[in-house]
């Protein structure tokens, strides 16, 4: 796209990037500046929160690249403060995502606003079946590139931990003191309960900062700038950094609480596990917790491992709830925590789960290649 646009120049807008969360669209943004740096290409980035005065003031520049959210993006099209008149490529960024989000009234309007001749770009790490075919029906004859199923990647190591509610917390604690546990994100299901594990967190001593949709966008940008400089090794956020965000050296993800869908738990174990060093993802699981849990595990196609982790397998609820499931883990040996072998990866069905007494007693490095 870049090498065409620096072919053929001209005025833009000739390229729309659209992703639905502001810290997609920035990180786009950023990777944009790094390829394009020699190029002398402009690019502006849109998105709520902030002040539209810059925005407005660099697409008076004509800028070739737009990339933005499309709430935004509409905002200034209905001003005409933005016209897309000319775009030729046109990129939606997390898909799926903003399908799913309510986004698809803003964007038929995006589109009903671009050049029928344009090329149409769609990618997303998953594409469920109704997505798929809404997909099909705002494009021209697609070509699809499918790159790999809905299954984690290889280098995650990834298990659920039967937990109670009201132990959720201590768990939490026990994972993240873990000699392994370099940095961690920790997903919760809500905006309140980001917020408030975050400042527990940082209260008990930890490094820790959240990040949710009720924060300004100035304190997102602080928060997510802090985890990736390692001021802060412990992110605690919900599904707004689950999708495209790229954070080097995340040593593990923590379903606090799990996703509200299937699609969401690859989305979100995928932020460790990068650029092929080995991660870990560990999700809590509860008694209340198996009607996902089979959704996710016929999405993936494998049995997802059980751990026990020693001194928190003795609730009535994680029995009962781990008999639901169909497999029982072994308990640790004994009270002198003696811990069991260490799982292959991969995990696929018909493996049998090994216990081992935390959930992060696994050293990352790099994959070896022949």
């Amino acid at each position: 796209m870049l090498d065409r646009l620096v072919r053929n120049r001209g005025f833009g807008p000739r390229v729309l990037i659209l992703a639905p969360t502001r810290e997609l669209a920035t990180q786009i943004a950023a990777e944009i500046h790094t390829l394009a740096r020699f190029t002398h290409l402009k690019m502006v980035t849109i998105y709520g929160g902030v002040s539209v005065y810059n925005q407005v003031r660099v697409l008076r520049d004509n800028p070739e690249i737009v990339v933005g959210c499309p709430g935004r993006v509409l905002d200034l099209l209905q001003q005409k403060k933005l016209l897309l008149d000319k775009v030729e490529t046109l990129v939606l960024d997390e898909a799926d995502h903003m399908f799913d989000m309510g986004f698809l009234p803003d964007i038929r309007k995006i589109l009903a606003a671009l050049p029928d001749h344009r090329q149409n770009l769609l990618f997303s790490a998953t594409m469920p079946g109704e997505i798929r075919s809404l997909a099909d029906r705002l494009l021209n004859n697609p070509h699809v590139v499918e790159l790999a199923d809905a299954a984690p990647a290889a280098t995650i190591d990834h298990a659920l931990v039967m937990v109670s509610e009201r132990r959720k917390r201590d768990l939490l604690e026990h994972v993240l003191t873990g000699k392994d546990c370099d940095s961690a994100i920790v997903f919760t299901r809500t905006k309140h309960r980001a917020r408030r594990l975050a400042q527990q967190l940082a209260k008990a001593g930890h490094k820790a900062v959240g990040i949710q949709g009720n924060l300004s966008q100035s304190k997102r940008d602080q928060a997510m700038r802090g985890f990736r400089s390692r001021r802060f090794n412990i992110l605690v956020a919900t599904d707004i950094v689950a999708r495209g965000i790229d954070v080097s050296g995340v040593s593990h993800v923590i379903n606090y609480d799990v996703p509200n869908t299937p699609e969401a738990y690859t989305h979100r174990i995928g932020r460790t596990g990068r650029a092929e060093m080995e991660g870990i993802a560990c999700t809590f699981v509860t008694g209340n917790d198996y009607k996902w849990l089979r959704a996710t595990e016929r999405m993936i196609g494998s049995p997802i491992q059980r751990h026990l982790v020693a001194g928190f397998e003795g609730d009535p609820e994680v029995v009962s709830g781990s008999q639901q499931g169909g497999r029982r883990t072994p308990r640790s040996a004994g009270s002198g925590g003696q811990q069991g072998r260490r799982p292959g990866k991969g995990h696929g069905a018909g493996q049998q789960p090994e216990s081992r007494s935390h959930p992060s007693n696994r050293r990352r490095r790099r994959r070896r290649t022949g």
